[in-house]
């Protein structure tokens, strides 16, 4: 990844960190966008001052397109999108308000979709680019008490194949990982941490994300790679 611009939305987060972490350690330089500030100031503490030489951080709103569309065209060349911005709420189905189901689907899938629609635009200019989604084990084993999670993300699913589809003789690929459980502070506080070592690290699902980010996941389209740590 050395010397590639990637933009990494959620980057601030659990995930995110360990995403860039890996991506800084292959010679990358990565854009992450922000909403709260304590977020990025907590960040930039973690990072050595040749770290921080690489990472720009930008105030932008994933779910309002006039500031996606800003986002992307700050870049002068976009070589890899990942798109970590997402989360879940639980529920029975019966009990489970349509505010909440309207909530995940913009959450988890119409980022998705924003991100992706001119991350791709710009790469077909180009003709090149790699794009990276998280979906979920879910997406693929639906469990009960997270439908709007497991359909939102299967949409993610849906989406990115159907981007690798459309992109079939060009230089642009589009893949996604279905991670399991990941090993973040914030899960560890939801669900406890009895079981965190079966769970995946971010540090492990950023390496797999890097590879599919990288030239060398040239032949790689549409995949949706399983990564369930020990559970």
């Amino acid at each position: 990844m050395r010397d590639r611009h990637v933009l990494v939305t959620g980057g601030t987060g659990g995930l995110g960190r360990g995403v860039t972490a890996v991506l800084l350690a292959q010679g990358a330089s990565v854009t992450i966008p922000y909403i709260k500030s304590q977020g990025v100031e907590a960040f930039q503490a973690q990072l050595s001052e040749a770290e921080r030489s690489r990472v720009r951080f930008v105030s932008a709103d994933m779910s309002n397109e006039a500031s996606v569309i800003s986002l992307i065209q700050s870049h002068d060349r976009l070589d890899a999108t990942i798109h970590l911005v997402g989360g879940f709420a639980m529920g029975p189905t019966a009990d489970f308000s349509f505010a909440e189901w309207r909530q995940q689907l913009d959450l988890n899938l119409n980022t998705t979709f924003l991100v992706c629609k001119h991350s791709l635009q710009k790469m077909l200019q180009q003709d090149y680019g790699r794009i990276v989604t998280v979906g979920s084990r879910g997406a693929v084993q639906p469990t009960g008490q997270l439908a709007a999670y497991c359909a939102s993300k299967a949409g993610v699913v849906a989406l990115t194949q159907a981007i690798a589809d459309e992109t079939k003789g060009t230089g642009v690929t589009a893949n996604v990982v279905l991670p399991s459980v990941i090993d973040t502070p914030g899960n560890r506080e939801a669900m406890g941490a009895d079981q965190a070592d079966q769970w995946v690290t971010p540090e492990s699902l950023g390496q797999v994300i890097a590879f599919l980010a990288s030239p060398a996941a040239k032949d790689i389209r549409g995949a949706a790679v399983p990564v369930y740590g020990q559970t």
